[in-house]
């Protein structure tokens, strides 16, 4: 998702426009090359002992996905665009004009750039391969809203907060100022255990995805991430502590923005020994692209630091890392 919304600020810088595009029954197109058989369908008279022989894949197939992005990538190819190093999603063509950004996601494609009638060009060719709807300028990108200026974008999951808040009932509940308690800590003994931990393990699953657009939870969500196995009560109270920040922060939304020179800044932190169980240290990082967030992250490291110079050393090198990509 950093690809996309590093896609989205970059159109808004050049004030391109961003066309959406999504292909019917994409896994269909994918060409097999191994040979798979199945049953019959019920309902088709076949002679006892007889199988199927598939010659294109179907959904539910553990091929399908490799064989329709490779069948997406030889178009690709063909239509002049070339496979990104760093997000073999991300397809880009240079012309006499300019750039020509071609971004897949499964069955969702956004298409952008300053060659205009290329766009058009390569829309018509693609058409002409897939069964494909044009869906227009782009608005709605898997759960993904978008709202545009001229110069700026807005990214949001309003609309998905909702759904989350309808399945625990907390559309009219109280609100709190913080995501997680200041220096909570948690541990995988504490409180009562839970009878069925279904709910949270699907909550937290959805507030994983909602970090695509709200940054500010990303640390809650690490902490609530660790007990998805061992669920119990407190981890449960400090859920809906997260739930209830959400529904007083609802029209917040993610602001990418074309005002100023390109320069990424990064900032990044690290504690030490923070992890009550395991004493390992956690990171936070941050990138920005001119004034627009377009990168973060916050993990555990998977070693134990010996002092808090270590630890922000060793976060560094992540945040190094990172950057190198982002550039």
């Amino acid at each position: 998702m950093t690809t996309v919304r590093t896609l989205i600020f970059v159109a808004a810088a050049h004030q391109w426009s961003l066309f959406q595009l999504d292909v019917k029954n994409a896994f269909l197109n994918g060409h097999l090359a191994e040979e798979v058989y199945m049953r019959p369908p019920p309902g088709l008279s076949h002679p006892r002992g007889v199988v199927c022989r598939l010659c294109c894949a179907l959904y539910g197939l553990k091929q399908s996905p490799r064989a329709w992005y490779e069948r997406f990538h030889s178009v690709a190819l063909q239509l002049g665009f070339r496979s990104s190093h760093h997000d073999c999603a991300l397809f880009v063509r240079r012309t006499s004009i300019g750039l020509v950004l071609l971004l897949l996601y499964v069955d969702d494609m956004i298409i952008t750039g300053f060659d205009s009638s290329t766009i058009e060009e390569v829309k018509h060719q693609l058409f002409q391969e897939f069964e494909m709807k044009d869906l227009g300028s782009l608005q709605y990108f898997l759960g993904i809203e978008v709202a545009t200026s001229p110069t700026e974008y807005f990214l949001s999951q309003t609309k998905y907060i909702h759904d989350i808040l309808s399945r625990v009932n907390l559309t009219n509940d109280k609100i709190i100022d913080t995501p997680i308690e200041l220096h909570a800590k948690f541990s995988a003994s504490d409180g009562i255990p839970l009878e069925d931990p279904t709910l949270y393990r699907e909550l937290v699953g959805c507030l994983v995805y909602l970090t695509v657009t709200r940054p500010d939870i990303s640390y809650a969500v690490y902490i609530l991430s660790q007990f998805v196995s061992a669920t119990r009560s407190t981890h449960w109270a400090a859920l809906l502590r997260t739930l209830r920040y959400l529904r007083g922060t609802l029209l917040q939304c993610l602001l990418l923005s074309a005002s100023s020179d390109l320069t990424l800044r990064a900032y990044v932190d690290a504690d030490w020994a923070g992890d009550v169980s395991e004493r390992k240290s956690t990171s936070g990082l941050c990138v920005f692209l001119r004034d627009s967030l377009i990168s973060w992250k916050c993990k555990k490291k998977s070693v134990v630091a010996r002092s808090a110079a270590e630890a922000e050393y060793r976060a560094m090198a992540h945040a190094t890392s990172e950057i190198v990509w982002l550039r």
